[in-house]
């Protein structure tokens, strides 16, 4: 695996940083050597969040992504913001429910998932982000969806445990999205 840097960008309160430390975690149990940085507006819901991780098979040199592999963005300010980051070559997973604009470029795989309407649709509101996360894993060249039952139950709490299901089901939701 060459290194992969990602770039997870939208508002607070959509799960952005629990997406990010899911895939940390997942490059953990994969033994590659690993870099989550969180941020975050001061406001705790609705303010700007983003998160950089780094999966590489080398030790991390810096935990900063300047020029991301992968952009995850869930709102319009994130999309408008990152697009032209993303290095050539590069993919760009969009939240089409929520973005209306599309992405100009053509040297970059872009995939516009409604993730926001599908975890309504299917009553896991809050794991639009994990939807987005399952479909980067099972279109990414360098990622794969194995194991992901077992982050899930690593990360998500004891007394959360009705969380692990809902989690599974929308990374599932996200790896069979076709469109």
């Amino acid at each position: 695996m060459k290194t992969t840097q990602i770039l997870i960008a939208g508002f607070g309160g959509q799960g952005i940083l629990f997406a990010g430390k899911f895939l940390a975690y997942k490059g953990l149990t994969e033994e590659l050597q690993v870099s989550w940085l969180p941020s975050y507006g001061p406001e705790m819901r609705g303010g700007t969040a983003n998160c950089n991780v780094i999966l590489s098979e080398t030790p991390v040199g810096s935990p900063i992504v300047t020029s991301p592999d992968v952009l995850i963005a869930m709102n319009t300010p994130s999309l408008e913001k990152y697009v032209n980051t993303v290095v050539k070559g590069g993919q760009i997973y969009v939240d089409s429910s929520l973005i209306g604009a599309k992405v100009l470029r053509d040297d970059v795989d872009v995939f516009y998932i409604p993730a926001t309407q599908i975890a309504k649709d299917e009553g896991i509101g809050s794991l639009a982000n994990m939807i987005i996360v399952g479909h980067l894993l099972e279109n990414h060249p360098e990622l794969s969806f194995d194991s992901t039952d077992d982050v899930v139950e690593k990360l998500v709490p004891a007394k959360k445990a009705a969380l692990k299901e809902l989690n599974m089901k929308a990374l599932t939701l996200g790896k069979n999205y076709n469109k």
